[in-house]
């Protein structure tokens, strides 16, 4: 009895060489190819995770450079770090504001 791949199945990616029979090589090329896929995909949700963790806390932490900048007596730098505060917090808002829409979205 001859096996047919469905057109359109996930499987028809397996058949490399377009013959209609998926071997036992062209199976597993097509599992590992699918399962680094997955392993691609969960590390750049990973990097993005830590990336909006990071600018989080850059958010949080930014007050206390302005503060130690003023107290350590660096009036010039405490000026600076105030004046681009704005941007600053507008930037990493929209970072994280991202992420967490994305991962909504998905879900």
């Amino acid at each position: 009895m001859e096996k047919k791949i469905e057109a359109g199945s996930s499987l028809e990616a397996a058949d490399v060489n377009g013959d209609g029979i998926i071997t036992e090589e062209e199976l597993e090329m097509h599992l590992e190819f699918k399962r680094k896929e997955l392993e691609d995909a969960d590390a750049m949700r990973d990097a993005q995770r830590k990336m909006a963790w990071f600018a989080l806390g850059g958010m949080l932490l930014y007050p206390f450079a302005v503060v130690l900048a003023s107290l350590a007596g660096l009036d010039q730098a405490a000026n600076t770090l105030g004046s681009m505060a704005p941007t600053y917090f507008v930037s990493v808002a929209a970072i994280v504001a991202a992420f967490y829409a994305k991962e909504a979205m998905s879900k």
